[in-house]
């Protein structure tokens, strides 16, 4: 009994200390510019203001919040279409190397993006689309070494009676991707899908990089550049890490039980 109490009072300490940030940040975003100095991090200002919102939004946010919806949905898309079709080649066609190219793509999770970083950048100026929405998605629109992981284990986990009998109705092999495979693989795709939001919601370094004008700019980036009159507007920082952090919130919400199950039932192939 006394083991149980320690471990759920080490626990629940363990979640207030993750949770805490998250605390201060929606503190932080309701008060005004003088109850920033006046009142301790972790207390309420009173009466809650709203005044950093309106700051915000002012400044041009809303377009950073529209072009950061729409990369993330552009690139979202890319890569999970792109990873369906790689790990389904990986699973399920025979070809001279299949396993070795596997693993090969495979250990480039080893490597840090910021390695990277400097070639890909050199590249994308070549191409002439520094600046631009493609230079922006392309490179990270066709999959990603993770989602394709996920994926090919999952669907090796499916019975290969089940295409055979399809195959033999005359369905090709996209007719089976599509009519078979992926209706048995939802908890995985939307796992593969959320992780994908996630990551690319805040994305920072290679947007930053990449782009250089307003119009282009996303959330991440906006919310790090946004600067008052007399210096960083911290109000209006947390405002803004505020209205970012939402969606995910929700997104995780809704959608974790099929990353649970998904994650714990691809673990087992």
């Amino acid at each position: 009994m006394r083991l149980r109490i320690v471990t759920y009072a080490v626990l629940v300490a363990g979640c207030l200390f993750a949770i805490f940030p998250y605390f201060l940040t929606l503190l932080t975003a309701f008060k005004g510019p003088g109850q920033l100095s006046e009142t301790m991090p972790w207390e309420p200002g009173l009466p809650p203001s709203t005044a950093a919102f309106h700051r915000l939004f002012a400044s041009g946010f809303g377009g950073y919040l529209v072009n950061t919806a729409l990369v993330t949905a552009g690139i979202t898309l890319g890569q999970v279409v792109f990873a369906i079709l790689a790990a389904y080649a990986f699973a399920r066609l025979s070809f001279p190397g299949r396993d070795a190219l596997f693993w090969v793509y495979l250990s480039t999770l080893m490597v840090p993006p910021v390695v990277t970083m400097i070639p890909l950048y050199l590249m994308m100026q070549k191409l002439g689309l520094v600046d631009t929405w493609a230079g922006l998605m392309l490179p990270t629109m066709l999959g990603t070494p993770y989602a394709i992981f996920l994926l090919r284990q999952f669907f090796r986990g499916i019975p290969v009676d089940l295409e055979d009998a399809a195959r033999i109705d005359g369905a090709g092999r996209f007719r089976t991707l599509v009519s078979i495979v992926l209706p048995l693989s939802k908890p995985i795709l939307v796992t593969v899908t959320t992780l994908a939001v996630v990551a690319n919601w805040n994305s920072f370094l290679w947007p930053l990089i990449i782009t250089s004008s307003e119009d282009k700019r996303l959330l991440s980036v906006g919310i790090a550049l946004f600067k008052g009159e007399i210096g960083v507007d911290y109000n209006a920082v947390m405002a803004g890490s505020l209205i970012a952090l939402a969606p995910l919130l929700v997104l995780f919400v809704v959608f974790q039980r099929f990353i649970v199950r998904s994650v714990a039932v691809t673990g087992l192939k």
